[in-house]
């Protein structure tokens, strides 16, 4: 019963992306190509009601379910890292046609080949662990 807030919220987001067509392949490849404002639209709806959350998050002090303050640690000014990984994380949106949260989305809707993508999202999230503390950051 604890975890019945997480499962609603996952639910609700796997609604929201089947309806919105943001798991569709067709409207990935439309965005790649840049011959449809769709998935832009979503994305920019997204980025700026996360700018509006957090503002308000921050202005009004609030806390967590746990009654804990969040807080949000200031970020390197350095853009070279978020450049490289922002191109390595398109190039594998690219060619999955999914990002992550998508992705569950697909398998949930009983598209089962995208195991393989999972399963390479896993294997390349262990692979980064391994080597993390040998990698510049």
């Amino acid at each position: 019963m604890k975890y019945l807030k997480y499962l609603l919220v996952g639910i609700f987001f796997g609604i929201v992306m089947v309806k919105s067509e943001a798991v569709s392949w067709y409207r990935i490849f439309e965005m790649f190509r840049f011959e449809s404002f769709h998935m832009y639209g979503i994305i920019g709806s997204a980025v700026t009601l996360g700018i509006i959350i957090v503002a308000l998050i921050k202005k009004n002090h609030m806390k967590s379910s746990e009654g804990i303050e969040i807080t949000f640690n200031p970020k390197e000014k350095t853009w070279l890292r978020y450049i490289l990984g922002g191109t390595i994380f398109g190039f594998g949106w690219a060619l999955a046609g999914a990002c992550p949260g998508p992705m569950y989305v697909l398998f949930g809707t009983g598209a089962y080949s995208i195991l393989l993508v999972i399963g390479g999202a896993l294997l390349g999230t262990y692979v980064y662990g391994a080597l993390r503390d040998k990698l510049p950051h």
